[in-house]
């Protein structure tokens, strides 16, 4: 993660996104900007951010290392929304993993500094409660598809949520642990679609090759969902 000093660049960020409607207070003059490469953390597990991050461009994921050392998958973000919430919220918080599925604009405002106007801050804290309680229904809704719908429309979707540049490569276990499924079933899924030629197999994960089936699939279980544009 990389500061950036383009005040242009930052400008277009901060208007595209409404970043200062979700403070009574003024903030811009102390917001610094952040590049993320694809891979690269924007909060890194068991260290508390500096910064209360907005996500202006990209997508992230949120992840845990559990006791036993299996990574479990628990969350996925795209822009706007913020990062680093909870943390402000709740300093004894166990901030877990947060990495950037593709390249991400993050607009920053340093934690220490702010805590205390943005918990005063009314504004602030009722845009923080309706973005907490969208991310809470998004989560309702998936429980609600992975009782629903069958493993390949639902593995569909998180395909698309989680490729980078039409390329998939996460973790079988840890996918199949995300999805409430076996690790049998995941694959049998898996490779149904490398035999439809929608995944072809590589050393480094797998190329998608059909992106419209995937879309296709996703869209059956969410219709109202932008697959299209990831």
């Amino acid at each position: 993660m990389k500061e950036v000093l383009d005040t242009s660049l930052k400008q277009q960020l901060l208007e595209a996104t409404g970043y200062s409607q979700n403070f009574s207070i003024d903030v811009v003059g102390n917001t610094k900007l952040f590049h993320v490469l694809a891979g690269d953390f924007i909060v890194k597990e068991g260290h508390p951010p500096s910064y209360l991050f907005y996500l202006a461009q990209g997508r992230a994921k949120l992840y845990s290392t559990l006791a036993n050392g299996r990574v479990s998958l628990i969350d996925f973000f795209a822009a706007p929304c913020f990062i680093g919430e909870i943390e402000l919220v709740d300093m004894d918080h166990e901030p877990r993993a947060v990495q950037a599925i593709e390249a991400c604009w993050c607009l920053a405002l340093p934690i220490k500094q702010f805590r205390a106007p943005l918990l005063n801050d009314a504004t602030f804290l009722r845009n923080l409660c309706v973005a907490l309680s969208k991310k809470n229904y998004r989560n309702i809704i998936s429980l609600t598809q992975n009782q629903s719908f069958p493993l390949i429309n639902r593995l569909a979707a998180f395909i698309l949520l989680t490729q980078h540049c039409d390329v998939y490569r996460e973790k079988h276990t840890s996918v199949a642990e995300y999805m409430g499924v076996s690790y049998r079933h995941l694959l049998y899924v898996i490779a149904q679609f490398t035999q439809d030629g929608v995944l072809i197999k590589q050393k480094a994960g797998y190329i998608i090759t059909n992106k419209s089936a995937l879309i296709a699939l996703a869209l059956e279980m969410a219709p109202d969902s932008e697959f299209d544009k990831l």
